[in-house]
């Protein structure tokens, strides 16, 4: 299914079809110039027709599949050609119009169908300049050969110019809304996946009190003459406790969880740690050098799931194109913080260098190539920056720039 709704379609053919009854009216009856009314009319009313029928589809479903989307404006052209036809060929003013459907189909379907369309759009155009019902308009009025032609040629460059130009930007806003719409995604599971940690460690710590009372209970039970003197009692106090060392170790296990960040504890957090994090979970054997420019003591920042999945996307990708060691730098001064991630790989490509951080760029056929993008994004979403280039020995650098005020330090 495309992204085309049925119902602008129907919309906006009855805004053609006005248009065309009016245009109509006023040259027949205000300008007076004979025209093939009874065939013209029936053509308008076969559209009429047809956006009745669309209008019964709609109500079955909003949108369209891209065949049926195609015919729709396949019909358009047509009937449109058939129009131009009865009124004088490609003499008509209104022959710029044959230009709308081959914009929309541009914009939405996809590029076979564009050229289907803009070549019998180009088809109708020739065919036109020679059958046509010619419209008498005066004994002076007369249109030389020479600019026949250029309006036929015109209007032939400007349906494949048109064609191209809409596909092709509508081609790339489809890729970078895709694009984002997998990164909201992305970092929607993440937010879930800390929100589920934040509950976890949550309940790890409330839960830890009233733990302690049961195992305090339990002991002084144990302590009790008239209970250990009985063996199935004592038989229960012991599972009892046993049970609530589990639960106890489960706790625990939660509470180790690295990505329990936002339990309230935790909230200020350090750049190395959610590096280290982030490397500790796509490490395959790789090493972590991490270095500290003119810094005393490495302040701590607010914690956010941006930052952490940014900071993720772009350790992921050096772990993944480094021999050996990821580097890490960090530079603090009063103003701003600067992350530089390095790894010892061949550096980024150069074919590829200058679109880094577009949508759907990768060297390899593993992933998506939404890494870097994603990165980008949300790092400048968030005031940061982000820049990507080769050192001097060709390694791949990847410069990250904040703003103190923007990680409340």
């Amino acid at each position: 299914m495309n992204t085309i709704l049925l119902g602008n379609l129907i919309k906006i053919r009855w805004i053609a079809i006005f248009g065309q009854f009016l245009a109509v009216f006023i040259v027949f009856y205000v300008i007076k110039i004979e025209i093939p009314l009874f065939e013209i009319l029936t053509i308008i009313l076969l559209s009429v027709a047809v956006n009745f029928y669309s209008y019964f589809e709609e109500r079955k479903n909003k949108s369209i599949s891209n065949v049926k989307a195609f015919s729709f404006l396949l019909f358009d052209t047509l009937q449109l050609g058939c129009l131009l036809y009865l009124t004088g060929g490609i003499i008509n003013p209104f022959s710029i119009l044959i230009l709308a459907p081959v914009i929309t189909s541009a914009s939405y379907l996809p590029a076979l169908m564009t050229v289907i369309l803009s070549s019998i759009s180009i088809i109708i155009i020739v065919i036109l300049n020679f059958y046509y019902v010619a419209l008498y308009l005066g004994p002076e009025f007369y249109i030389p050969d020479i600019y026949n032609f250029g309006l036929v040629a015109s209007l032939i460059i400007t349906v494949i110019f048109i064609a191209i130009y809409a596909y092709l930007f509508a081609s790339s806003s489809r890729k970078i809304s895709n694009a984002l719409s997998v990164s909201k995604l992305q970092i929607l599971n993440q937010k879930k996946i800390t929100e589920v940690g934040s509950l976890s460690a949550a309940a790890a710590h409330e839960l830890g009190t009233p733990l302690n009372t049961i195992f305090l209970i339990l002991n002084d039970l144990l302590k009790e003459k008239k209970l250990v003197e009985d063996k199935n009692i004592v038989k229960d106090i012991y599972l009892l406790k046993s049970q609530a060392e589990r639960c106890k170790e489960i706790l625990q296990r939660f509470s180790r969880n690295p990505l329990k960040l936002k339990d309230k504890f935790l909230d200020k957090v350090k750049i190395t740690d959610l590096i280290k994090i982030n490397f500790d979970k796509f490490n395959k054997n790789k090493k972590l050098n991490i270095k500290n420019i003119q810094i005393i003591e490495e302040p701590e920042i607010i914690f956010k799931d941006e930052i952490m999945y940014a900071l993720g996307n772009i350790i992921q990708n050096a772990i993944f194109h480094c021999k050996e060691t990821v580097t890490v730098e960090l530079d603090y001064n009063k103003t701003q913080l600067k992350i530089f991630i390095t790894d010892d790989g061949l550096g980024f490509a150069k074919d590829i260098i200058d679109k880094l951080g577009e949508p759907y760029v990768s060297k390899n056929s593993q992933g998506m190539g939404l890494g870097i993008f994603i990165a980008k994004n949300l790092i400048e979403n968030m005031g940061g920056n982000i820049n990507l280039y080769n050192s001097k020995d060709e390694t791949a650098v990847v410069e990250i720039t904040f703003d103190n005020s923007i990680l409340n330090i």
